[in-house]
């Protein structure tokens, strides 16, 4: 399978291009720039690079959450505007089994949490056996920090933490012993663990999907509209 992977979901883009198995090329930034400014220009100078051509890919995978409601928008508008373009299908990808996959080499517990604001986390756990399976340990949630760290505290297997929250699950963390923060390089969301991800999926049987079919899975709801019932619940006391 020829796949195209992007990722926008958080702080910095990336898209990525794999023919099978093997990464032929990737982009990546974390610049703070737009990722409607970055990331189309990135998918086309990548492919232009890999001396590809957008016909060429089979699917497109991309992370759906949880993550930045405009960054996972963006991201989900790119990949579907190529799919269409090329008829092609998408694999949607967790943005967090996405990241557990930088772990892959990482023998015990990886941790993927991102940084939701208000001393919350979106966070997944997963079991790897070190040589590139990774089992779920369970769903994809929003959290409180509290609440993932006394989650930490009950496991004696070491633990990796990957994500844009990590070094805030780390700092806050009182036992440390069997926790390992993932090197600054493994540590956020890569196109290249998005198409890891999708490959996976694929391969356990995941049948890609329409572009029209991709939706965002955002876990909580944005900030204005939590507001807004804030708002609703007080007036109706």
């Amino acid at each position: 399978m020829n796949l195209l992977a992007i990722d926008a979901s958080s702080l910095p883009a990336s898209c990525a291009f794999f023919r099978g198995e093997m990464l032929v090329a990737e982009e990546y930034l974390h610049n703070r720039m737009t990722h409607s400014q970055t990331l189309m220009p990135m998918v086309e100078h990548m492919m232009q690079n890999a001396g590809a051509f957008l016909q060429e890919v089979d699917a497109v995978a991309v992370t759906i959450g949880p993550g930045s409601f405009t960054g996972l928008r963006i991201g989900i508008a790119a990949a579907k505007g190529i799919a269409w373009g090329c008829g092609k299908p998408c694999v949607p990808v967790s943005t967090l089994r996405a990241l557990a996959c930088n772990g892959l080499c990482h023998k015990g517990v990886v941790c993927a949490v991102m940084d939701a604001r208000c001393a919350q986390v979106y966070t997944a756990l997963f079991e790897s056996d070190g040589a590139g399976k990774l089992t779920p340990l369970g769903q994809d949630e929003a959290i409180a920090l509290e609440e993932l760290k006394q989650r930490l505290a009950a496991i004696d297997r070491p633990i990796l933490l990957v994500g844009d929250g990590a070094r805030l699950c780390y700092n806050s963390l009182e036992n440390k012993e069997n926790v390992v923060l993932a090197p600054a390089t493994l540590q956020f969301q890569r196109a290249g663990a998005v198409g890891l991800a999708a490959l996976g999926l694929v391969e356990q049987g995941f049948a890609p999907i329409p572009a029209e079919e991709l939706a965002p899975a955002y876990l909580r709801l944005p900030q204005a509209e939590r507001e807004l019932l804030q708002r609703q619940a007080a007036q109706n006391k």
